[in-house]
């Protein structure tokens, strides 16, 4: 199986703009035979058709994903390129999406081609970064640059005493032992159960990295670890410790390697079928990325992808509704959020596995938490990279009290009510015991609907999902094992397993569709242009340095609804 993207959309559209103009379609550019591609593999990698038009315009360095797996796998199999260099800068990715790139460096090596990781980095921590540049033949450092591993950790932020503080309390509603993330708002320090969950993903995590690097390296697994707790490392410590194969600077590189030098941009405009690209299949790519939410949009007014109900029903109607699409493959890279928006999206996926036949894959990328396992718990089949973050099976509601804030300023309020559980969401005082047992009721209503729905779709008794649930969360390898996924992996993955749900072979070639497809620049712009971006992003923005970036789900969605989030501040560095 060879993985095409968004350069095959690309080719796609210039065929047509051509037929259009009477204009010839490039070729391509002319590679000679034992030449060396650059690919400059730095920043940000959005999960979706395009990076959004307004952070490309505020400078930020964003590009495709599937974009960057594109152009692997077209030099995987095109037999003029010799030598493949990936030029690591700082990268702005989860660990999944760094095992999905050491996936395919493997795969170029296995074809045959020398591959080279150049860190072009002066960080202070670069794990991701290394990890990366680690699967290739070779890895080079930059003179004067750094690398240094450290060992991974994970920072946990409380900001209950300082709600406290300003008279902010919170009414709260939860159904699981490890649901964490209320934590966050109104405790202060972390739980008995948060603090086993978090040890156990950094475990997991840690370990799958060190042997990574052990294989990778050809060193014991205690001897990584060994190194690595020796400190931050210079480059020369870093080259007499085996970590790192010499420090060249990159035009001093590229002239040792020899033969033409051929760069990304440049190769983006490969024809695929100039190096025996044949599709069998055409398989829909239908994404969900950023935080779960109803309404139509795919991004919110700062350019953040949202994983929105609407817009993902109507992704998924014009996949089923497309006689050339084979299967549909789901790739999630979403927190989760609200928990209708959730359930809306899982019984749309369901629908059209009933009503169109086709099979439904979900493939993972970093995260696919929470409300983003509801949706993917509709798919016939499940594949996450082993280091992804998933589960956190659980809800929890979250109501602000202002109560004590406004004594403190000085401010008062009347409460006049009808009804025994009036005071149901009040934000200006306490609510009562009884008030407080109908939002554990709720909660715990919508949690038994999340065990269902993943119980029917993972062919799980309730039980069974329910002892592995509890709002936990999971790496890919620990759902694995909890049968929580079918298979650790990729898209490439992915692919495969769609190409075998159709009775084609796994290892053939496959088109792959983006829907909804690229909005034209036209789009975007409208969308930039509306009045109520500058308000919603400043709205935003304030909020965000006020409590920190873990506040965004929070932000992204409707007030007082339940949420199926985890813990929002997990990032194992």
């Amino acid at each position: 199986m060879r993985l095409v993207g968004r350069v095959l959309i690309g080719f796609v559209v210039l065929v047509a703009i051509a037929g259009v103009c009477e204009i010839g379609a490039p070729a391509g550019p002319s590679i000679e035979p034992e030449s060396t591609l650059v690919l400059r593999v730095s920043g940000v990698y959005v999960e979706g058709g395009e990076p959004a038009l307004l952070p490309r315009l505020l400078g930020e360095d964003r590009a495709t994903f599937a974009g960057l797996l594109t152009q692997l796998a077209l030099a995987e199999r095109d037999d003029r390129i010799q030598t493949v260099v990936l030029r690591i800068e700082g990268l702005g990715i989860g660990w999944g999406k760094a095992q999905e790139l050491r996936g395919a460096i493997r795969r170029l090596r296995a074809a045959g081609r020398h591959t080279v990781g150049y860190l072009d980095l002066g960080s202070l921590i670069a794990h991701r970064e290394y990890f990366v540049a680690a699967a290739a033949d070779e890895v080079v450092l930059v003179p004067g640059g750094s690398a240094p591993l450290v060992g991974l950790s994970a920072t946990y932020t409380y900001l209950g005493g300082l709600f406290e503080k300003v008279g902010i309390g919170f009414e709260i509603g939860k159904a699981g032992r490890y649901k964490s993330a209320v934590e966050a708002f109104a405790g202060t320090e972390m739980s008995e159960a948060s603090r086993e969950m978090a040890n156990s993903l950094l475990e997991s995590t840690e370990r799958q990295f060190l042997e990574g690097i052990a294989s990778d390296r050809g060193l014991s697994l205690l001897e990584v670890r060994e190194r690595i707790d020796k400190g931050p490392l210079s480059g020369d410590a870093l080259i007499s410790l085996g970590f790192v194969d010499r420090q060249v600077p990159f035009d001093a590189l590229l002239e040792d390697l020899g033969g033409e030098i051929v760069y990304g941009k440049d190769y983006a405009t490969v024809d695929p079928s100039s190096v025996g690209f044949d599709p069998q299949v055409t398989h829909a790519l239908v994404y969900g990325s950023g935080n779960v939410v109803d309404g139509k949009g795919e991004q919110d007014p700062t350019g953040a992808q949202v994983f929105a109900a609407g817009a993902f029903a109507r992704a998924l109607e014009a996949a089923a509704k497309d006689d050339e699409i084979a299967a549909i493959i789901l790739r999630i890279d979403s927190p989760g959020g609200s928990a209708l928006a959730s359930e809306r999206m899982w019984r749309k996926v369901q629908e059209v596995r009933n009503e169109s036949g086709k099979p439904v894959i979900a493939s993972f990328s970093d995260v696919a938490a929470s409300g983003g396992y509801y949706v993917a718990a509709a798919a016939d089949e499940i594949v996450a990279p082993g280091m992804s973050l998933t589960g956190s099976i659980g809800v929890f509601a979250l109501i602000p009290n202002f109560a004590g804030l406004q004594r403190e300023l000085g401010v008062s309020s009347e409460f006049l009510a009808r009804g025994r559980f009036a005071d149901f969401g009040s934000t200006s005082r306490p609510w009562s015991s009884g008030a407080r047992k109908k939002l554990e009721e709720m909660v715990l209503d919508i949690y038994f609907l999340f065990l269902d729905r993943v119980a029917s779709g993972r062919a799980l008794e309730v039980a069974a999902v329910d002892a592995v649930a509890q709002g936990r969360v999971w790496t890919g390898v620990q759902a694995y094992e909890r049968r929580l996924v079918d298979e650790l992996g990729g898209l490439h993955e992915a692919v495969v397993r769609a190409n075998l749900a159709v009775g084609v072979d796994g290892d053939a070639d496959a088109q792959l569709r983006s829907f909804p497809p690229p909005r034209t620049l036209a789009e975007q712009v409208a969308d930039l242009v509306d009045a109520r971006v500058a308000r919603a992003v400043n709205r935003r923005l304030e909020a965000l340095e006020a409590v920190g970036a873990w506040a965004r789900v929070a932000l992204d969605l409707p007030e007082r609804t339940p949420l199926l989030v985890p813990p929002a501040t997990v990032q194992i560095q």
